[in-house]
């Protein structure tokens, strides 16, 4: 499956039954996404924690996710996920325009690393645009 929309989908299921935390797998992708989003304020905490399973106690990581809760519901009203493995969707700067009047958040992966659409637009970069978020 897509990690990213994994992660996304795990978060959104954690924020429908009021989960607290979230746990998803770690990968460099992942992390700056869910780091981009706490600073867009739809998460509360994020952090990469290890943690020991099995017999043979191996080590992993994990990234930590508190969701974000507005008068007790959760900051991430809907994605729309733009690309997909089977279909990569490309924008260049002049393309990227505001979501939901302003209110959403649209996520791109540039030369310089993932950013919002409106970061990437004043640096002048356009990329894959992974997701629409609000």
């Amino acid at each position: 499956m897509y990690p990213i929309a994994n992660m996304l989908t795990q978060i959104q299921n954690a924020q429908k039954a009021k989960h607290p935390l979230v746990e998803v797998l770690f990968s460099k992708f992942n992390l700056e996404v869910a780091r981009l989003l706490k600073e867009a304020n739809f998460l509360e905490d994020v952090q990469v924690k290890k943690k020991r399973v099995g017999p043979k106690e191996t080590e992993f990581s994990y990234i930590e996710i508190k969701p974000s809760y507005t008068a007790g519901l959760g900051a991430i009203q809907g994605v729309d996920f733009i690309s997909k493995p089977s279909r990569r969707i490309y924008a260049h700067k002049s393309d990227l325009k505001p979501i939901k009047s302003g209110y959403g958040l649209a996520v791109i992966s540039t030369s310089k690393g993932v950013m919002s659409g409106e970061t990437a637009k004043k640096a002048g970069l356009g990329g894959e645009v992974i997701f629409y978020i609000w």
